[in-house]
């Protein structure tokens, strides 16, 4: 059974290799496709009708020039064929109708560009399913010419099925409808967000690339998904009790990163984690960890200062291609991002410098914890810009017998890419807070780090809004066990002092 399964897919794969290599040929016969009007010579004409008016012929074959604004994920069907779907607009119709297509392999089926491309479809058939009317290509007799968007002014599609001949008006129609798309592009722009502007408890549209998809043992699947962007800074709901500054978790999942995943995410920007309790045909292409997407209708919120995206039941997801125009401006965006030292920094610091701390190390540059998580060497010293997001111990009492005595510090810090725990020793505990001072001096100061409000006629259980300031601080990891240096490896804030 399994030398037919393994022989079965050798042939497969070979036979896609072909369909692949004799579609690259065809391409180039020629040096170049010839453009619509070049290709009606001799050949019958096509009437194009609208969508609304092709949903008026239910089983009638009929021709479309539309708008793709869609891109769905090519997949094996039940049978022995590889099926795609698109989601196609025009003027008549701006919900669109879908467009399912079949094919021996993957080679011969539409591989758009970007949503908002052209798309001509011949000889394809309007068929109605539980009450759903949808566009259904033939592959035996259907045909299909793929053009650029609202951008171009080039004629020539860039990819045909090897059926397809171009018609007589295919020129003016293509031009009509890029000047229609130019003042109704596909989708809705003003749902689309990125993760810099995500507010809490709100639907949007998210365009992104997946870096890793992975089960819980919850059974839930969560998204690793990047844009380039830093998500803001969170406030804290709490209370006067020191105690509710604590205890903040490291990250949402039950269990952290493996190394070898986490060295592959960016240093820069923002890895939202976004959850979703139902399985989508979409994740078996995501996990391979090369295409973008856009997430419908998602929303966000906030677990113990973390955002924490969702996928609700009327969310989709939608791959794009790395030249769709939204995706092309993001990673213009990043690029511009990465040409200066500054604009590395935390997106939410840029107009709040910090004067709370002094550091030792004035002209080091700057690293971002994940930098820090994913460099090569286990012990190193770097400077960073972060918020404390929490600490242990906190109260007075215990930060004083912290420099007399032989306990530590643990702070927990963050920044857009990361958070970890870092430690104050005994020996940088005295320096760190700017000397031995009494108990209430060292509250204060501790306050400050943690954007605690002054108090002022307020009791223990009264509600507080906190915003802990971005400080810069040194740190430098180290490890306990040099059997297992990267699981006992931990950071250690040192040559940093609170101002007075």
């Amino acid at each position: 059974m399994t030398c037919h399964t393994d022989t079965a897919t050798t042939l497969s794969a070979k036979s896609n290799m072909a369909a692949a290599a004799r579609e690259r040929k065809r391409q180039r016969e020629g040096d170049e496709v010839p453009s619509t009007a070049a290709m009606w010579a001799g050949e019958a004409q096509y009437v194009y009708m609208s969508i609304a008016d092709a949903l008026k012929a239910a089983g009638a074959r009929v021709c479309l020039f539309a708008a793709v604004s869609e891109i769905g994920a090519a997949f094996r069907s039940r049978g022995t064929d590889f099926t795609l779907t698109l989601r196609i607009v025009d003027q008549s119709r701006t919900t669109g109708i879908s467009v399912t297509f079949f094919a021996n392999n993957t080679a011969l089926l539409p591989c758009v560009k970007s949503s908002g491309d052209v798309i001509s479809l011949h000889n394809v058939v309007i068929t109605m399913h539980c009450g759903e009317l949808f566009v259904t290509f033939d592959k035996k007799s259907s045909s299909f010419a793929l053009f650029e968007g609202k951008a171009s002014t080039e004629f020539r599609p860039y990819q045909t099925s090897m059926k397809y001949h171009g018609s007589k008006h295919d020129d003016e129609i293509l031009t009509n409808m890029r000047m229609w798309l130019v003042y109704h592009p596909p989708g809705l722009k003003d749902l689309e967000l990125q993760l810099r502007s995500v507010k809490p408890d709100s639907n949007f549209d998210l365009v992104c690339k997946v870096l890793h998809v992975c089960q819980a043992p919850s059974g839930e699947w969560i998204f690793y998904v990047w844009d380039g962007t830093d998500i803001p800074a969170t406030e804290f709901q709490t209370f006067l009790s020191m105690e509710t500054f604590t205890s903040a978790p490291l990250h949402l999942e039950e269990t952290p990163l493996p190394r070898e995943v986490l060295c592959t995410l960016p240093c820069i920007g923002t890895v939202l984690r976004i959850f979703s309790n139902k399985f989508s045909k979409e994740i078996l292409h995501l996990q391979r960890n090369i295409y973008w997407a856009r997430f419908c209708s998602i929303t966000c919120k906030q677990e113990f200062g973390i955002w924490k995206g969702t996928l609700l039941p009327s969310s989709r997801v939608r791959l794009l291609s790395n030249e769709d125009g939204s995706v092309v401006e993001r990673l213009k965006m990043y690029d511009s991002r990465l040409t200066t030292q500054v604009h590395r920094q935390p997106m939410a610091s840029l107009h709040k410098a910090s004067d709370i701390t002094d550091v030792e190390f004035n002209r080091a540059g700057y690293t971002t914890l994940m930098e820090s998580l994913t460099n090569e060497q286990v012990t190193h010293k770097f400077k960073t810009l972060v918020r404390v997001v929490s600490a242990y111990p906190c109260q007075g009492s215990d930060l004083h017998s912290l420099l007399t005595g032989n306990h530590c510090l643990r702070l927990t810090l963050e920044d857009p890419t990361a958070r970890i725990h870092a430690y104050v020793h005994k020996d940088d505990g005295v320096r760190f807070f700017g000397g031995f001072l009494t108990a209430g001096a060292l509250t204060r100061k501790m306050n400050r780090l943690l954007g605690v409000p002054e108090p002022e006629e307020a009791d223990e259980d009264t509600s507080l809004a906190r915003n802990p300031p971005w400080i810069w601080c040194c740190l430098k990891s180290y490890r306990l066990d040099k059997y297992d240096p990267w699981g006992s490896r931990r950071y250690r804030i040192f040559g940093t002092e609170i101002r007075d």
